[in-house]
């Protein structure tokens, strides 16, 4: 499924659209360059589980950002890890566990992600512009 965000907002609430859709469980892998709306895209998924924007911040040097929800909520944010470290997190703790995980910059926790998540490309194209790229789920 192929989606056009014009704005942080349209990219918020693509991400809310799709935490509505996420059960305990899921993992959700969010891959793009810097800048794309991995964070924005988090905290619309986020708020689909009663998680404030302002609690969502791109995780500079919390890797795991863990969120006591109904059903856990789980943020990781890998852009200060290499793939040789990922092995080291304990990620397998967290992946198809109890709780719902989102993870930035999944490219580089390839080897660890169940082949089942739901993958999502974000591309950055002009002024605010992002084409958002959804594989495993449909909004």
């Amino acid at each position: 499924m192929r989606l056009h965000s014009k704005s942080d907002p349209d990219t918020r609430e693509i991400g809310r659209r799709l935490g509505e859709k996420l059960k305990p469980g899921d993992v959700v892998c969010l891959f793009g360059d810097l800048g794309a709306g991995k964070t924005t895209m988090v905290k619309g998924i986020a708020s689909a589980q009663g998680i404030e924007d302002r609690d969502v911040t791109s995780a500079s040097f919390t890797i795991i950002a863990e969120y006591k929800t109904p059903v856990p909520f789980y943020h990781i944010d890998l852009y200060r890890v290499t793939a040789d470290e990922v092995a080291d997190l304990g990620l397998y703790e967290y992946l198809g566990a109890d709780g719902i995980c989102v993870i930035e910059w999944a490219e580089r926790a390839e080897s660890e992600i169940p082949e089942n998540s739901i993958k999502v490309r974000l591309l950055y194209t002009e002024d605010d512009c992002r084409d958002i790229e959804l594989t495993g789920v449909t909004l």
